[in-house]
């Protein structure tokens, strides 16, 4: 490939799109975006991603969200080789980062085993986004000696397949992507393998969108306040001491809610949208 050719025909980049803020994304994503033919991206990759891409290129959704899967994983690994076959610059753009819950390897097989040139360009993932919007660090000296990133999708029906046990670790911060439906099973399964009630959630909803929802609670609390913040939204939900608020003297971001103590009316949206929070007499009768 020519050194000033991003994508040679016939080749494959799966690029992160990072959380959603086009600002997010590496420059070296933005010019894979920019020279591809066709890009075959998630559901949850916004347009203002999108149209980083020239008029031309071929846009093409392959996202896979709860309970409503556009394709079927072997029909977008198909696609993939069919596109690179016919010559074209194929990006795949991914939410988040490729490699961490974006079932990079299958592609990758697929591709490899048809004799297709392919590689990974990185994303920010959403937890650490998450972080840096709420001024928070996920590791901690001497409160959180590890992260551990999971994910709550599960075949519909079926429970998690998860070690509860290394997962309640009180030195640890639990990063839980795709959490929302799963908020009961997990709070109870936690609190069972010896998580104290008591630890510290947020619950981060549209991470790095201009209508970004933050939720500070505790385990216990978990379902209640997933159900009645994070209803039909794409929801990150990170446990442990080290995402606990900062202390009283800092203001919380903008669009944030703290649950814990208990909090006056909360605020969602734009900065001058306000409503009630229907957690508030539920948080005094636990």
């Amino acid at each position: 490939m020519p050194p000033d050719e991003v994508i040679a025909p016939g080749s494959v980049w799966l690029v992160g799109a990072g959380p959603g803020d086009p600002d997010l994304l590496t420059r070296k994503a933005e010019r894979l975006i920019a020279a591809a033919d066709i890009i075959f991206h998630d559901a949850l990759v916004g347009l203002a991603i999108l149209d980083l891409a020239t008029g031309d290129a071929e846009r093409v959704s392959v996202g896979k969200r709860s309970g409503r899967h556009s394709k079927a994983q072997p029909s977008t690994n198909a696609l993939l080789v069919e596109a690179a076959l016919a010559g074209k610059r194929v990006v795949r753009l991914k939410g988040g980062d490729p490699a961490l819950f974006g079932r990079a390897a299958e592609e990758l097989d697929a591709l490899r085993a048809a004799g297709i040139p392919a590689r990974i360009c990185p994303g920010i993932t959403t937890a650490s986004a998450a972080a840096a919007s709420a001024g928070i660090s996920l590791s901690l000296r001497g409160v959180a000696r590890r992260v551990q990133f999971v994910t709550a999708h599960s075949r519909r029906g079926a429970g998690l397949d998860l070690d509860w046990t290394a997962l309640a670790d009180e030195g640890a911060t639990l990063a839980i992507y795709m959490g929302r439906d799963a908020a009961a099973e997990i709070s109870r399964s936690l609190i069972d393998a010896g998580l104290a009630p008591t630890t510290p959630v947020l619950i981060l909803c549209n991470v790095s969108l201009p209508d970004e929802r933050q939720l500070r609670t505790r385990l216990d609390l978990l379902p209640l306040a997933t159900d009645a913040f994070a209803e039909g939204l794409p929801t990150l939900i990170l446990i442990g001491a080290a995402v606990a608020d900062p202390g009283a003297a800092r203001s919380l971001p903008s669009g944030s809610i703290d649950l814990d103590p208990l909090p006056q009316a909360g605020t969602r949206g734009g900065a001058d949208e306000h409503r009630q929070v229907p957690i508030e007499r539920a948080r005094v009768r636990s």
